[in-house]
């Protein structure tokens, strides 16, 4: 081989497409915990794929689903006998703060949104996140097992989200989902332009967001257009190729483009939202969900059209306009066409730890207006689906062999008010035991605030 094509074709292999060159940049560390073959036994089981099994069991060994209903399980299996209490997916927030607003709520802890530009691709969350913030372990108090964390809405295109797996790590990278995609966090609305238009510059209106927002997409194609020039010229041998040079931002967004990356858009309105698609499809991205969307339920046949997930609150609108016209049917109404994907979310560190009852208020408010709205339906809304739209559903979001030991043992119907998450296991590890304060984690610095109470 001529030295000439040698040297393209080794600068081919060290010097990769722009967008996945770093893929691996701070990667996860996340190791699942030791565990034990554990098999629950005469529970309701609620798979989070739809079904419902009245005294069934569940095996999990090796950190994986080995059955569910029937099966065979070793001798020295574990056995915990869960009559009378309901087993269900460990629960998956896919609109998170923890951590880059992290308890207790000071200035110290406020790092969720970079609001010094109305776009700011370039910044990650997980940078932010703080693994000692309390809320992680109040959550897993709720049965929640993993969750995506986000910047926030202040700006148009806010920066990269991380799904977490809900275990105590001194690291986020210990934390990390491994292989889960990132989340680009946007925001559409009032949100962006008021922040902007008080600083009395571009966006201060909704036709600003726009504008700024095609800007970054043509940016974005001409980055990814002017590294397949560079490639094709380092494959041809040309000397004068010279490779673009590196931008964070325009990486990300790149990479959105690439289906790489997943967007998840903070919006309201559903005229917005239909512009929003519109945008998508002339750069050639998909959403994957919308988030807040407390008009979602006037285009909840064009959501399910375009595969477009609802990450939706159960009753929290009307605190500005354009959350003025919300309804409680809201999430029943987005989950009633065929290939719907309705989520209930938190966006709070409160609601949070109370996820399913979240869900039980959407799900009675569906069944009062008439929808004939099952447990192991709703189940849905707080694990597969907020699985899909994470992009991680092959791995968890519902108890399938094979699938990631993510489990939670309630004491009762998890739609209940009454209820409580017993024990939680995730990849099949005892990670939270209400009766056995051992097994009830406490952060490092939630620890030191507790030995000064003590001493």
């Amino acid at each position: 081989m001529p030295i000439k094509s040698f040297l393209a074709l080794l600068s081919i292999l060290i010097l990769s497409p722009i967008s996945t060159v770093h893929a691996e940049a701070y990667p996860s560390t996340y190791s699942p915990l030791p565990s034990e073959a554990t098999l629950i036994t005469n529970a309701t089981i609620l798979t989070g794929s739809g079904q419902r099994l009245d005294d069934a069991s569940l095996l999990i060994a090796n950190g994986k689903i080995v059955f569910v209903g029937e099966g065979d399980a070793p001798a020295d299996v574990n056995v915990i006998d869960a009559s009378g209490r309901w087993v269900t997916p460990g629960l998956i927030d896919v609109h998170s703060h923890l951590g880059v607003y992290a308890s207790p709520g000071v200035t110290a802890h406020s790092d969720g949104n970079e609001m010094t530009s109305p776009t700011t691709p370039n910044v990650w969350a997980e940078h932010s996140v703080w693994p000692q913030d309390p809320g992680f372990s109040r959550a897993l108090a709720g049965g929640v097992t993993a969750l995506q964390v986000l910047p926030g809405s202040g700006n148009l295109i806010g920066g990269r989200g991380v799904t977490l797996k809900n275990i105590y790590s001194t690291s986020y990278q210990g934390m990390k989902f491994p292989g889960a995609p990132a989340g680009l966090k946007m925001a559409c609305g009032e949100n962006p332009k008021r922040v902007y238009g008080e600083r009395r510059q571009l966006p201060s209106t909704r036709m600003g967001n726009m504008a700024v927002y095609r800007e970054q997409w043509i940016a974005a194609q001409k980055y990814i257009d002017d590294q397949a020039a560079y490639d094709k010229k380092l494959a041809e041998g040309a000397e004068d190729a010279k490779a673009p040079t590196r931008d964070l931002k325009l990486e990300t967004l790149a990479a959105v483009l690439k289906g790489e990356i997943l967007v998840h858009m903070h919006c309201y309105r559903a005229d917005e939202m239909l512009t929003i698609l519109d945008m998508a499809e002339e750069f050639g991205y998909r959403v994957s969900a919308f988030h807040h969307g407390v008009e979602a339920y006037k285009i909840a046949a064009t959501l399910a059209e375009k595969n477009v997930c609802g990450a939706l609150w159960a009753d929290w609108w009307g605190f500005k306009m354009e959350a003025y016209d919300g309804i409680q049917e809201n999430i029943a109404l987005v989950d009633r066409p065929e290939g719907s994907c309705a989520i209930v979310h938190s966006d709070s560190a409160e609601g949070i730890q109370r996820l399913n009852q979240e869900a039980a208020k959407a799900m009675s408010t569906g069944n009062r207006s008439g929808m004939n709205i099952t447990p192991e339906h709703a189940i849905e809304w707080i694990t597969l689906n907020a699985a899909k739209s994470l992009g991680i559903d092959d791995r968890t979001g519902s108890l399938e062999a094979g699938k990631m030991a993510d489990v939670v043992i309630w004491n009762s119907n998890p739609f209940s008010v009454y209820a409580k998450a017993g024990q939680v296991f995730i990849d099949g590890a005892l990670v939270y035991d209400r009766t056995n304060p051992d097994l009830q984690p406490v952060s490092d610095f939630e620890l030191g605030q507790l030995l000064e109470v003590t001493q």
